[in-house]
């Protein structure tokens, strides 16, 4: 099966995301784990969303479209007829390399066709979501058990963080423990830096948060996630409530799961806003300080965003690592988030930003078992980092040092390799 006789390996890397069609955190990992493993290995990527062109396939990457008698199926069903030509598509490959739900079966399949490892990459748990039926309805049960017959027959699974390996052991108890490895999420850190004050780059940002309509000399929190049950913005957007009505609250959301969610947070910003005119509000534009910006922005447009800002809000109930706290935290803004999942590993609780208590149900959803505590210490919290410009500053400088120190690719990707050479070792016949 393999040829490795020049000493690298080749890896097939799965994925729903790669650019330019990114939706979240996981598509963002694939796109720079491919990045920092090619010049350790032969790389090549399979992804959804149809090709993107011979320039892209002369660099190894190949995108694949749902197969035409899919087109109006429900979109589990969609996800596995892209999965099947993505199996056949992984000949010749020493390992494949899966990531979330959608391509795991990808992997199952190419494992059983070919004979070959199969490594999942853990971004989230279909157990753990179980919100997802609101989206994909008969399908979720489809997509858990994906999941789960992919993972009980992986020959490795990396999870993000610690918080996850346990959720991993907990969902799936069946599994070997010694086949679940940890290798957290990474950031490009050259990529993520505030601009310099007086330079180019520092104009083009304070141009484009105006031309957003933030007011770059006031006060503003910032979110930035899908709207999903697991981001925890409708308990985000209940907390603002109680925040000073002259700071900005600056949502970078979209890409709802349901029309559902998404009429349930327009009802209450809509609600939040009110209550800002009715307060008294310095904003005399409809927004009235709170801005709601629904499409993705490009990197350097959220990096200004970002800048703009002194606190960044990250209010999930769930979130096996959270990339999006290291994007922040590289631009040098403190967190304020929920102590649930994989966060606790990347936000040093009262040295890069304060960790919220959450207590939650054991029913998968992570709903707060008491709402109304868990919106009112985040509401607190986002207060009391509001109110010491100074010590968040601080934090924020804390924080761009804690990712330079811990989640550089270079060592995800050292890390990684291990893994796939330990797999191998114990797969290969001998």
């Amino acid at each position: 099966m393999s040829n490795q006789s020049d000493g690298r390996i080749k890896v097939d890397l799965l994925t729903r995301e790669y650019p330019p069609f990114v939706y979240g955190g996981a598509g963002v990992h694939v796109e720079e784990l491919a990045n920092v493993l090619r010049p350790l290995a032969d790389v090549k990527v399979l992804a959804f969303d149809g090709s993107r062109g011979p320039d892209a396939e002369a660099n190894g990457i190949y995108g694949f479209s749902t197969p035409e008698g899919l087109n109006d199926a429900n979109a589990a069903l969609q996800t596995l007829g892209v999965d099947l030509e993505m199996a056949q598509a992984c000949a010749g490959a020493d390992l494949v390399h899966s990531h979330t739900w959608y391509a795991n079966m990808a992997g199952h399949l190419a494992k059983l066709l070919y004979g070959m490892p199969h490594v999942i990459s853990a971004h989230s748990l279909e157990p753990l979501r179980p919100w997802k039926a609101e989206q994909l309805g008969g399908g979720y049960r489809v997509s858990s058990w994906a999941e789960k017959t992919a993972y009980e027959a992986a020959d490795g699974i990396i999870a993000v963080s610690a918080g996850m390996r346990n959720d991993i052991l907990r969902s799936y108890p069946a599994l070997d423990p010694a086949k679940v490895y940890v290798v957290h999420n990474g950031i490009d850190l050259s990529g993520w830096q505030r601009p310099v004050p007086g330079s180019p780059e520092a104009a083009a940002a304070d141009a484009t948060v105006r031309r957003l309509g933030i007011d770059p000399t006031k006060p503003a929190a910032v979110f930035v996630g899908r709207i999903t049950r697991q981001k925890g913005l409708p308990y985000l957007l209940r907390a603002a409530e109680q925040l000073p009505p002259n700071v900005q609250l600056i949502l970078c959301a979209g890409a709802p799961d349901t029309p559902e969610i998404m009429q349930e947070c327009r009802d209450l910003v809509a609600k939040l806003r009110e209550q800002r005119r009715a307060a008294g509000t310095e904003f005399t534009d409809d927004n009235a300080g709170v801005i709601w910006i629904e499409e993705m922005l490009p990197r350097p447009e959220l990096i200004a965003v970002l800048s703009s800002a002194q606190v960044f809000l990250c209010p999930s109930v769930y979130e096996p690592l959270g990339i999006v706290n290291l994007e922040a935290m590289a631009v040098g803004l403190p967190v304020v988030a929920s102590a649930t999942g994989g966060i606790p590993e990347v936000v040093d609780d009262g040295v890069t930003g304060t960790l919220v208590p959450i207590e939650q149900v054991t029913d998968g959803t992570g709903t707060p078992i008491n709402p109304e505590k868990f919106v009112n210490d985040l509401a607190a919290a986002i207060n009391d980092m509001l109110s010491d410009p100074d010590r968040a500053k601080a934090m924020g400088e804390a924080g761009r040092k804690r990712a330079e120190d811990h989640f550089s690719w270079r060592a995800i990707a050292d890390r990684t390799m291990d893994v796939y050479q330990d797999v191998l070792a114990k797969t290969t016949p001998k």
